[in-house]
């Protein structure tokens, strides 16, 4: 059985001279890869119709202004804050609770469970 697809040669592979055990082969001849060139202003995307430069422009106004009211809009929901519904407040409530408190309330409930289970056995049972 030999190889089907390679070059048929009757070399011997030990005929050639190696290299030693603890040297490092020898170095590949090939070509570095270029760098990768980036180039142009930073684009925003969404906005209006371009030329590709997906709405920015080239002053940066739109970039600014869109960082302004990106910066209101964040303060306003920083200062309505609180309020918040029902799962905020859950939330906050649970944040609030302590590993013991947490333990307790799991004893607790696996106490009702065993109840439960003990009650309904015995309504079984007659």
């Amino acid at each position: 059985m030999g190889n089907l697809c390679g070059k048929a040669s009757n070399d011997d592979p030990f005929a050639q001279p190696g290299r030693r055990l603890d040297s490092a082969p020898p170095a590949p001849k090939s070509a570095s890869v270029p760098a990768k060139v980036v180039g142009g202003p930073p684009r925003t995307l969404g906005g209006g119709s371009g030329s590709g430069s997906g709405g920015a422009t080239t002053t940066g106004v739109g970039v600014d202004e869109a960082r302004r009211k990106a910066a209101e809009a964040a303060e306003a929901r920083a200062k309505q804050g609180g309020g918040g519904g029902k799962l905020s407040s859950q939330l906050a409530a649970q944040k609030r609770q302590t590993r013991t408190d947490t333990l307790k309330e799991v004893s607790d409930t696996q106490r009702r469970q065993r109840d439960m289970d003990a009650s309904a056995d015995a309504l079984n049972h007659n």
